[in-house]
């Protein structure tokens, strides 16, 4: 099978909408498990996103991507000693995104902006003040190695304002250095698709016994159609100092248009 060409645009045969710097207009629906414990008890949550992406043309290479998030939650939390849990469901913190992207050349291409984490949930299923997110990243495309490969960097810094003054304050780096590699038939696999490497430098939460959570995190994908792209993310830590999950799922469906 001969080496699908990448151009460095979103029209790419095998580009599976991953990619910071390559903002598209779709829907996505993810499917999200996560899993984590402390001394004192262990939650496992449930979340359902409808994400909407979208993108506007800029000319001379710029590009306006933005994003919106409405996610629901239903989350059980179970204290060891103890018989019953609390478990509770409804809309979590709402997202909106804004990022301005530059292509450079079929390679190269850098993109910042902002994300937005509104608190629409009830206390017991989302972060209670507002967050402000600065975001940077770049792009690299391995052209000619294998269909669509590239690799993006996204670095952005959680802040909270706003919202009760007692809430726990956060300062929070979120990174993603996402490697992507295509593979023949449309396959892709993705090392660290999701900002799950933090550095707390914010309120301490239980279990904390340093800053970083590193974990190991890889999405296996395939686009199916030529709009429609489907992957399963599955992420374990390695450090967890800064206790984030104990483990990650997460399937996630994507229709570009």
């Amino acid at each position: 099978m001969g080496v699908v060409s990448q151009t460095g645009t979103a029209d790419s045969a095998s580009y599976n909408d991953g990619d910071f710097t390559r903002p598209e207009t779709s829907v996505t629906t993810r499917f999200e498990f996560r899993s984590s414990s402390s001394s004192s008890s262990s939650t496992k949550r449930e979340r359902e996103i409808l994400q909407y992406n979208s993108k506007l043309d800029l000319g001379s290479g710029w590009k306006l991507g933005t994003q919106i998030q409405i996610p629901f939650v239903e989350k059980a939390t179970t204290t060891f000693g103890q018989a019953n849990s609390e478990s509770g469901a409804g809309l979590a913190n709402a997202v909106f995104q804004t990022a301005l992207i530059h292509t450079i050349d079929t390679r190269w291409a850098y993109g910042f902006g902002a994300r937005l984490v509104a608190p629409t949930a009830d206390a017991s299923l989302g972060t209670d003040p507002w967050q402000i997110m600065p975001a940077i990243g770049i792009r690299y495309s391995f052209l000619g190695i294998a269909p669509d490969t590239y690799f993006v960097p996204v670095v952005r810094y959680a802040i909270s304002f706003g919202g009760n003054p007692f809430a726990r304050i956060i300062r929070e780096p979120q990174i993603a250095p996402t490697l992507n590699i295509g593979l023949p038939g449309r396959w892709f696999v993705t090392f660290y698709p999701s900002n799950d490497i933090r550095i707390n430098y914010g309120t301490p939460i239980s279990g904390q016994t340093g800053r970083l959570f590193l974990p190991l995190d890889v999405a296996v994908g395939k686009k199916i159609l030529n709009n429609l792209v489907v992957s399963l993310e599955g992420s374990v830590p390695i450090i967890r100092d800064y206790p984030v999950y104990d483990f990650k799922t997460e399937l996630k469906v994507t229709w570009q248009f």
